[in-house]
């Protein structure tokens, strides 16, 4: 052997770095889209990465890490005006899975208040709540709720609502309970869902969380999105002004435009969820030895990464094309409901097999796995159960209703 060839023998093997974008889905992007992402990219590993996994272990949420959020200039992302980011939807629902890469904590945060409380004024609200809430929310000076569920109604909130409103002149009277209401322990503003006693329509509600009658108890003994501050909301004879009444809602049907938006939203978290998992995994299979070499080197582990990347992509080219019937304006509800429900699925799955790779490890935090495992348990649940969104796409391809 030539002395050339015996030094490149004995040089240390390039390994390529993790990388979940196997189908290159970021040149989709324009340039100037491909800049913001990069800001946020750079943000999360930067500021979040480093710090995440005690957050998460200590059930608290980084109100530091606030300020530099805000500066990426990216809350209302997908709406124009109201000093909102503005952009299209594929960007907006981009940058979520990107968030949700480093953290789905983090990026439920942001769901929550720049797509449910803020798209619940965008789309419900009149021309002057839009002037009125809409910048600060976008400035992220006030934070926004979404209460919807409630203790005994999750997937029967269509018509079950058990929150009632009662009109007295000028005057709604809220009563009942939301639960699992994120970021309702801190913010400012929780958008309120109530059956109407009068016509028993549901009708959306902007109520200020320090209006008398609104109470907030932290949910405690979480395993899952342990970042997310979830609240149980009580309404004891809450009082909110007309002026604060959702004026373009007037039934379910306007919730549901605003569900139909944010359930596409949570099919690209679950697939941030994915990547992140599956380049820790990654990464640590190139790092650990086993039998003296790297267990990337061995072909079961090599069938579990191809699976997730598999998984992955698949996943990806689907919410892609998914964000662009909605920039086209052709998006329908089985459109994201078959988004929800398949992404969160292989979420589960590819989560699974990236613990199963870590071994005992896959359930330390140190190593970030376990943390990705966990969360997307509650992702699979929210915004609609597999089985919910299920009942949506059959109805919408065989012609009949399978709901009770």
């Amino acid at each position: 052997m030539s002395d050339t060839h015996a030094q490149e023998a004995t040089k240390p093997k390039v390994l390529p770095k993790p990388n979940s974008d196997f189908y290159q889905t970021f040149q989709m992007l324009s340039e100037a889209e491909q800049e913001k992402v990069n800001k946020v990219r750079e943000f999360m590993q930067n500021s979040v990465s480093p710090i995440i996994n005690d957050f998460w272990a200590k059930d608290e949420f980084p109100f530091d890490l606030v300020p530099g959020f805000r500066d990426l200039q990216i809350a209302g992302l997908g709406f124009e005006g109201y000093e909102c980011a503005g952009g299209s939807n594929l960007l907006g629902c981009y940058v979520a899975m990107e968030i949700a890469k480093v953290d789905c904590s983090f990026a439920t945060f942001y769901g929550v208040h720049s797509g449910l409380a803020m798209g619940s004024i965008y789309l419900c609200g009149s021309e002057e709540q839009k002037k009125k809430w809409l910048p600060p929310m976008a400035r992220l000076e006030k934070i926004g709720s979404f209460g919807l569920t409630e203790p005994l109604i999750g997937s029967g909130a269509s018509g079950g609502l058990l929150t009632s409103a009662r009109r007295e002149g000028d005057t709604w009277i809220l009563n009942g309970q939301k639960k699992w209401i994120g970021n309702s322990t801190f913010g400012d503003l929780t958008i309120i869902w109530a059956r109407d006693v009068a016509d028993g329509q549901v009708k959306g509600f902007i109520v200020e969380n320090n209006t008398p009658g609104f109470k907030v108890e932290k949910i405690q003994h979480k395993m899952a999105l342990r970042v997310v501050q979830n609240g149980l909301i009580t309404l004891e004879d809450c009082k909110v002004s007309e002026e604060n009444r959702l004026q373009n809602d007037t039934s379910f049907r306007d919730t549901a435009r605003v569900l139909r938006m944010t359930r596409g939203f949570v099919a690209w978290e679950a697939v941030g969820c994915q990547m992140g998992a599956y380049e820790n995994a990654l990464l640590y299979a190139q790092q650990r030895e086993q039998f003296g070499k790297p267990i990337a080197s061995f072909q079961l582990v090599q069938d579990l990464l191809v699976k997730m990347v598999g998984n992955i992509t698949a996943c990806q080219c689907m919410v892609m094309r998914l964000s662009q019937l909605q920039d086209q304006g052709k998006l329908a509800d089985e459109h994201a409901s078959l988004a929800k429900a398949f992404c969160t699925v292989k979420m589960r799955e590819t989560v699974g097999y990236a613990r199963e790779l870590l071994g005992a490890n896959g359930i330390l935090l140190d190593y970030n796995v376990g943390r990705f495992f966990a969360d997307a348990e509650a992702i699979y649940s929210y915004e609609g159960t597999r089985e919910m969104n299920t009942l949506i796409v059959g109805r919408a391809v065989s012609g009949f209703s399978a709901f009770i």
